[in-house]
């Protein structure tokens, strides 16, 4: 008799991506975003939640700036489906109304709601 085939555990919806670990330069910290990008939609994940600080001085961080730059860049080529910025993560921002209705896995993000600046949400 065969045993019951299992099945393969489910990738989570969101991927956590801390892109200001090991204090990178910004060259270095885009190069991972491409490659986490890259590998995340054959992983299974529908959206990245991006951490890249928003600066010491408080004033934007050089990681955010050019994050923020390479995902347009990214959703003006359809790489991506587009982005949204940790101020706008919250259920009164359309967009993330939509998002999270057609996955409600993502309500339980402890940033959502926060408007936390050092963040973005990636939709792959």
């Amino acid at each position: 008799m065969k045993s019951p085939r299992k099945s393969p555990r489910a990738a989570p919806a969101i991927k956590l991506v801390n892109l200001e670990e090991g204090m990178p330069l910004v060259h270095e910290a885009i190069a991972k975003l491409n490659r986490e990008i890259a590998t995340a939609k054959p992983q299974g994940h529908s959206a990245l939640k991006l951490i890249h600080g928003y600066g010491s001085s408080g004033v934007g961080g050089d990681i955010r700036i050019a994050v923020q730059k390479r995902l347009r860049e990214l959703r003006d080529n359809r790489q991506i489906h587009g982005y949204i910025f940790g101020e706008d993560w919250s259920i009164s921002n359309e967009d993330t109304w939509q998002v999270t209705r057609k996955n409600p896995a993502l309500k339980g993000d402890r940033d959502l709601g926060k408007k936390n600046l050092g963040i973005t949400i990636v939709l792959l």
